[in-house]
């Protein structure tokens, strides 16, 4: 597991009402008892963690938050844009 996956995986665990160490790519998000509240929240962590800004939509992003593995694709997505974007002025 790499940096990024590790560093989800502890934030997932902060805001998990039971924590667990059995949190791999494949676990789902509905199966670590995260309430929409707590993702919100899980959001702003990984925002603060990685320097980038998720562009949130519960209706959308629900499909795209289903396991630990797309929230580290879509970090990693978001990581690479804007590495690769210019600087804001």
């Amino acid at each position: 597991m790499d940096e990024v996956a590790s560093k989800i995986i502890e934030i997932l665990k902060k805001h998990m009402k039971e924590p667990r160490d059995d949190i791999g790519p494949s676990t789902a998000l509905t199966d670590l008892k995260i309430e929409s509240l707590d993702l919100a929240m899980i959001v702003f962590d990984i925002e603060d963690s990685f320097g980038i800004e998720i562009p949130y939509n519960a209706n959308e992003e629900a499909a795209d938050f289903k396991t630990v593995g797309s929230v580290v694709d879509r970090v990693r997505s978001l990581i690479a844009q804007t590495a690769g974007a210019p600087a804001k002025a």
